[in-house]
């Protein structure tokens, strides 16, 4: 008889941060798909392998609908049903609705969009480094770095004025800091959606050039906008955010890629792509099945749920090559960092920008930075948390 998990593994393996549960990689190689018991009792399934991941985020016949879905990650043992995505949060909803919000979005967020930002982000990298440089030599990389320039550029494409950026990017930050109180971060997020709602009454009455104004034109109703200009808020801070941290303590505990990376900082993309890989913060999604399909010569019958390991798939030897190995060379095109299929990460070229920006500035403009404290000292956020990163980066130069 096939096994079935107790749980998610959780425990990243003691001195390895970087690396998913020792016990998702035993499993993937002997049951990439895998039956499972979630928090509340529901027995599902936990898929590690690359190719399975794939064929599952592809699916349409499995749905990213919350309230059908049994939550992976301990927190929700008592809560019956999860509730409905909110109005604008695409990660919960499928086709039409999905369609729909995708369609309108897709124009905003192309490559060649993307990068005429390029220059516009290579402005406010430099800023926050001379910033930096004066108050140095030593600094917290998170606040002093990788939480501003993503916070800046989502307030610029968004269209929020500048006279209201910091009390914007305080109410931002404090809805995802886990060291708040749980009602604290609601009223935190609560205050921000009231921001965006007068935000854009204001771009309905006088439009400007951004992204908010843009959707104006479109047949979104004004909670619709509000919550997507909440939920693009939202997904495009946080996540850029913890893997411009998450990315630099790795570079910083690989001295030998970080070289490489300011020695050549033409390698960006690729640098970039493998730290999507290698790191992989979104690590965990959820799916449920609209009906009986088979992945993998199993039958996932309809109503069950799927947890998807991205952090499994994306180490799968199967796949890559020395996956354990953070190589800023590779070429990692085909991972699962940013999602696949009709979820994929809308704004996963505006985080693409950010990041080829980001990382070479930072290691050319302080050739001998270092932590600051041993690398078992850095503060990480919890595993059971969606996204994965450090509460705080000391460093020196």
């Amino acid at each position: 008889m096939e096994p079935i998990l107790d749980s998610l593994p959780l425990a990243r393996p003691n001195g390895c941060p970087f690396d998913p549960p020792r016990e998702l990689t035993e499993i993937r190689e002997q049951h990439p798909l895998v039956r499972m018991t979630y928090p509340d009792g529901h027995v599902g399934w936990l898929v590690t392998g690359y190719e399975q991941t794939r064929a599952v985020l592809a699916d349409q016949r499995f749905s990213s609908r919350y309230e059908l879905a049994h939550y992976p990650l301990p927190g929700m043992e008592n809560v019956p049903e999860l509730p409905p995505a909110p109005v604008g949060d695409m990660t919960g909803m499928d086709a039409p609705e999905h369609t729909r919000y995708r369609k309108l979005l897709t124009g905003k967020f192309t490559v060649r969009r993307m990068r005429l930002l390029t220059e516009r982000v290579e402005q406010i990298a430099a800023e926050y480094l001379d910033r930096m440089e004066r108050q140095g030599p030593d600094a917290d990389l998170v606040q002093a770095f990788a939480h501003p320039i993503p916070a800046v550029t989502i307030c610029e494409l968004l269209g929020v004025p500048y006279e209201d950026r910091d009390s914007f990017q305080d109410q931002a930050a404090a809805t995802t800091r886990v060291d708040l109180p749980e009602e604290e971060r609601f009223a935190a997020y609560m205050a921000l959606q009231d921001y965006v709602a007068q935000l854009v009454s204001a771009k309905r009455a006088e439009p400007t050039d951004d992204l908010l104004s843009d959707l104006t034109g479109s047949d979104l109703t004004d909670e619709e906008l509000t919550g997507l200009g909440t939920f693009l808020l939202a997904a495009g801070l946080d996540t850029t955010a913890n893997m411009l941290a998450l990315g630099a303590f790795a570079l910083l505990n690989n001295p030998a890629q970080l070289a490489t990376l300011r020695d050549d900082p033409g390698i960006a993309d690729q640098a970039v792509e493998e730290l999507m890989r290698y790191l992989t913060i979104a690590h965990t999604g959820m799916r449920a099945a609209l009906e009986d399909v088979e992945i993998g010569g199993q039958v996932i019958k309809a109503g069950e749920s799927v947890t998807v390991s991205l952090q499994a798939a994306n180490r799968d030897p199967a796949r890559f090559a020395d996956p354990d190995a953070l190589d800023v060379t590779r070429h990692a095109a085909g991972h699962v960092g940013f999602g696949h299929g009709i979820h994929q990460c809308l704004g996963q070229q505006l985080a693409r920008v950010e990041m080829r920006v980001a990382f070479p500035a930072l290691v050319t403009r302080f050739p001998a930075l270092r932590l600051a404290v041993p690398a078992g000292e850095v503060p990480l956020r919890p595993d059971h948390q969606n996204i994965y990163g450090v509460h705080r980066l000391p460093v020196t130069w």
